[in-house]
């Protein structure tokens, strides 16, 4: 069992991803505060998360109840892009506060929460993960 091209992709997405973000937001924490690398870090984790939502249109599951291939899974996809789309202009026009809330919504929504539902072991990463990789199962 080897992933596809659009899985390993999706993959290293989203894993950058879920490392970039802590990082970018320890930069505005503390009494050092580190506007540049904020930026630097936050553009990365914006390109990762465009990244990994759009190459989950590509992935299909026919494991779970689904439409066409597409499964409940496939909605944080235009939930992910318009969170985005809302923390970006909350940022351009100065509004912190929104941003912030946004942008650990979507890290806790999209990165955590759908990371751990992946690595469930009737899902293809946690079979690959728990069983194949670890010999858990």
């Amino acid at each position: 069992m080897s992933p596809t091209p659009i899985v390993t992709l999706h993959l290293s997405a989203a894993l950058c991803a879920a490392a970039i973000g802590p990082l970018a937001l320890w930069t505005r924490l503390g009494r050092t505060v580190r506007p540049r690398w904020h930026r630097v870090l936050g553009y990365g984790w914006l390109g990762c998360m465009v990244s990994t939502a759009l190459s989950a249109l590509f992935i299909r599951s026919h494991d779970l109840p689904n439409v066409g291939g597409f499964s409940l899974l496939h909605l944080l996809v235009p939930l992910t892009g318009v969170g985005l789309y809302r923390a970006i202009t909350a940022a351009r026009r100065g509004d912190i506060v929104q941003h912030r809330r946004t942008m650990q919504g979507i890290y806790v929504g999209a990165c955590l929460v759908a990371g751990l539902f992946t690595l469930l072991p009737s899902r293809y990463l946690g079979r690959l993960v728990w069983g194949q990789w670890l010999g858990w199962l």
